[in-house]
């Protein structure tokens, strides 16, 4: 058992926060108990995931979608009351990164997608540099757009939306978890042959046939579920505390 001061320090020392510009607050964002032994992260702070928490005897939830947005109107009524009934009733810390757990090198969403993918030898590209740019590791080839979605949704176990450029292998890669369908321009200027993300609008489809350049979209939950895992393993490994990943199942 540790302080929750020091387990804060810890996820910001390893996540940087001062370095991005976000869209809402990085860090604890509702105070639970002072002294934190068991950790639960997941993907969502949904109320599924609170109640599992709950039935896991957490004292910490550790996730990449907090509950405060820029742009919320600050009421405290509905699903926010419920989800917050629910962590001030049984104390729980809620703990939220956002961009910074997408961003770090090794342990963040892109990182922990690059490696669940085959995919290594990453450069950043984007907005913040939030987006990696790569090639398949030693032993995976993809001659066709065709052949990589095959891969993608194989590893990560769902369909995966394919606008098809103009026929050509793959050798060089992008991409960048969760709803980053707007870093596609700056992918296809940085040389990549596909990108893949977790979501696409209406303009990508377009893009991606006009430009030459595949573009996946393989769900945004699905590109997310990794980082969180990651981080507050090892940060509970180096504080001696118990750590458990709860996954709540999404179809997005």
């Amino acid at each position: 058992m540790i302080d929750r001061t020091e387990l804060l320090q810890t996820f910001d020392a390893l996540l940087q926060p001062e370095r991005f510009r976000d869209y809402g607050p990085n860090g604890l964002q509702v105070e639970g108990r002072a002294a934190v032994s068991r950790i639960v992260s997941g993907v969502t702070a949904s109320r599924a995931l609170i109640e599992a928490a709950i039935a896991a005897r957490a004292d910490t939830i550790f996730v990449h979608h907090g509950l405060f947005w820029r742009g919320q109107d600050g009421c405290v009524t509905g699903w926010m009351k419920q989800r917050l009934a629910l962590l001030l009733a049984h104390n729980i810390n809620l703990i939220a990164y956002h961009l910074p757990l997408d961003a770090h090198p090794e342990l963040g969403n892109n990182a922990q997608l690059g490696l669940k993918l085959g995919l290594q030898g990453q450069s950043r590209f984007g907005e913040q540099d939030l987006g990696f740019l790569g090639k398949p590791q030693a032993g995976l080839a993809f001659g066709t757009a065709q052949a990589l979605r095959e891969h993608v949704a194989a590893r990560l176990g769902r369909s995966v939306t394919l606008v098809e450029a103009a026929p050509r292998p793959i050798r060089t890669i992008a991409w960048c978890s969760g709803g980053a369908q707007a870093y596609f321009e700056a992918a296809i200027a940085a040389g990549a042959d596909a990108y893949i993300t977790g979501e696409i609008s209406e303009p990508q489809a377009h893009y991606a046939r006009e430009c030459g350049v595949a573009f996946l979209a393989c769900g945004h939950h699905a590109s997310e579920r990794y980082g969180a895992p990651a981080v507050a393993a090892h940060v509970a490994a180096q504080l001696g505390l118990a750590h458990e990943f709860i996954d709540i199942e999404n179809p997005a």
